[in-house]
């Protein structure tokens, strides 16, 4: 079966980094796309990147570009997160997304969007803390 698991969480002081995982399991990374979100209490789930893993395409969302890395991971099979130059406003929990298959890619890429309908499948969250 699928399973997605974040992990790397934890509280930073403004300016700081933090480096997110998600481990996959169930599934080959060829033709897939993963993608990281978050939501901060009361607000809606904001997409934040996505990777295509047939190309090694990405898409970051305004607010993160320059700032936030996707990428898969070195020696497992794991997509990461790197997040510098925090700011309290990055506060919330990170969940990371699969969509296996590689469908959304057309609809991310051609039409700039990044929504959570996309994903079928995942993880349980990471909490992300920047005061």
């Amino acid at each position: 079966h699928v399973q997605l698991v974040e992990s790397g969480g934890g509280s930073v002081q403004a300016g700081g980094s933090l480096r997110l995982s998600c481990a996959a399991s169930g599934f080959t990374f060829s033709t897939t796309c993963l993608a990281w979100f978050r939501q901060a209490p009361g607000k809606e789930r904001e997409g934040v990147a996505v990777l295509y893993t047939m190309t090694s395409a990405t898409y970051y969302t305004a607010s993160v570009k320059g700032r936030f890395t996707i990428s898969q991971g070195n020696g497992k099979n794991t997509v990461d997160l790197e997040m510098d130059s925090l700011t309290a406003e990055d506060t919330a929990t990170y969940y990371c997304a699969a969509d296996l298959g590689g469908t959304s890619w057309a609809t991310i890429s051609q039409m700039k969007i990044l929504r959570p309908y996309l994903f079928a499948y995942w993880g349980q969250g990471t909490q992300v803390t920047v005061s």
